[in-house]
């Protein structure tokens, strides 16, 4: 009866050596998710693992060249900051990030044209909800000088439309020919991702809607290759792919799908050369992707 008072404080003893044994377990899990990914990742043909942006781009929501050879341009999408983080082809960060004069609502694309300037798409709409699209347009070496490209869709009268009929939420975006053009990301599961085109210049613009893809899946990002012959839209897991001698072949193309289940929420997709993409996941990963002839 004397030992009772000592029973609480064996007690907790005893829990504190097992939670402190158990701790350590969590590395090897994570190894082992990492190595899991990896192998999942290895039998989607054309596809490999190259590295990681996983401790230096808070959710990386997309990918452009950036403004040296092999270096490229990602951010993280709504919640974080107006930044942008220059990486290589392996995800290591290359010099100071670059933090841009204005704010980031919701940041979901970036492009950059044949002079030098860079396109942020500021149009997320998860909801349809949203009144203050933007496209902020800079330069590299000012970045605290920002052009506001400001529009609307030509077909939105509500906000929000009925469910069905969400299908303005814009994820992926590039510039081409004068312009920037942006691809939705359908959300009423109609299975399309429509067009729409505004001027490369700074202003407030009803968007011109230019075409409607047959799209069976979410758009999260696009990119052009360098022959201008080729667009891809990313999609979650899976790419879309539309060959033409010309932009107006390109958007009159039947897109072809390619599976990449198993590599994540694929978020971000820019060409390395003509046949191989840097394809970036929310999580971090970093991939490359041969397209092929």
């Amino acid at each position: 009866m004397q030992n009772l008072p000592l029973l609480p404080a064996l007690l907790a003893l005893c829990l504190t050596a097992a939670c402190s044994q158990a701790q350590p377990e969590k590395a090897p899990a994570q190894a082992g998710s990492r190595q899991r990914d990896d192998a999942t990742a290895a039998a989607i043909p054309g596809l490999r693992r190259v590295g990681s942006l996983k401790d230096v781009v808070p959710e990386s929501s997309g990918l452009a060249p950036a403004d040296a050879p092999g270096t490229y341009y990602s951010f993280g999408d709504d919640g974080n900051g107006p930044t942008l983080y220059k990486v290589n082809g392996q995800g290591q960060l290359q010099g100071s990030q670059l933090d841009v004069g204005t704010t980031n609502t919701d940041w979901e694309s970036l492009s950059r044209d044949a002079q030098g300037n860079y396109y942020i798409g500021d149009c997320g709409n998860n909801e349809s909800l949203r009144r203050d699209l933007t496209i902020h347009k800079f330069r590299p070496e000012q970045p605290r000088q920002v052009q506001d490209i400001t529009f609307h869709y030509p077909d939105q009268t509500d906000f929000p439309p009925k469910k069905k009929q969400r299908n303005f939420d814009c994820e992926a975006s590039l510039w081409h020919a004068g312009k920037v053009w942006l691809f939705t990301k359908d959300r009423g599961l109609q299975a399309t991702s429509k067009v729409y085109s505004v001027p490369d210049q700074s202003g407030d613009y009803t968007a011109t809607l230019v075409t409607k893809l047959a799209i069976p899946g979410e758009v999260t990002d696009a990119a052009l290759a360098p022959s201008g012959h080729r667009l891809v839209l990313l999609g979650r897991s899976e790419l879309f792919v539309l060959d033409g001698n010309s932009w107006a072949e390109i958007l009159k193309a039947t897109p072809r799908q390619i599976s990449l289940a198993g590599a994540g929420q694929t978020e971000g997709a820019v060409f390395k050369d003509e046949n191989t993409l840097l394809i970036s996941t929310e999580k971090g990963a970093l991939y490359e992707y041969q397209l092929g002839q």
